[in-house]
């Protein structure tokens, strides 16, 4: 039986974290699903629609990955995928309190799925989509912390604001 990870988040933007942690998922399961949130509570700057295709185009060339975006219960989505575990990273202590409390919520609603925690690579630790897009707006640089599309996806999206 194919082993398949949905790793969901908003991805906005997608940062060299996140992919790290997708090729590190990949040496686990043999699929990974990148499943972008639709409804999510956090303000986005890019759309639904641009967070897709910036992550396609990064992870084009890794057919053992999968960008797709999901609308409603995570649960739902991932049992319809019929995933084994859900792919999460982890930064700090105060990632792993929320963490914690989503993984035994979604145990509750479907024990037969895993939530696998990764800890981020070192290198990766203080970057988050926030930081980043802070970053961005200022001008600053991000080269290096963002895959070479989404950084020229930031300097052209700033540059219209």
């Amino acid at each position: 039986m194919e082993k398949i990870a949905v790793y969901p988040g908003t991805f906005d933007p997608l940062t060299n974290g996140h992919v790290s942690l997708v090729k590190r998922g990949l040496r686990i399961f043999d699929t990974i699903i990148l499943a972008i949130a639709y409804n999510s509570p956090k303000k986005t700057l890019f759309s639904l629609k641009e967070r897709v295709s910036l992550a396609k185009e990064v992870f084009k060339n890794e057919p053992k990955v999968k960008v797709e975006s999901f609308e409603g219960l995570l649960m739902d989505y991932v049992n319809k995928k019929k995933a084994v575990a859900i792919l999460r990273g982890l930064r700090a202590v105060s990632d792993f309190e929320y963490e914690f409390q989503m993984a035994l919520m979604n145990r509750k609603l479907s024990p037969e799925v895993q939530t696998v925690f990764l800890m981020t690579d070192y290198k990766w630790l203080y970057i988050s989509s926030t930081i980043i897009k802070e970053v961005a707006s200022l001008g600053g640089n991000v080269e290096g912390l963002v895959p070479k599309s989404i950084e020229k996806a930031l300097k052209a999206k700033y540059a219209k604001i």
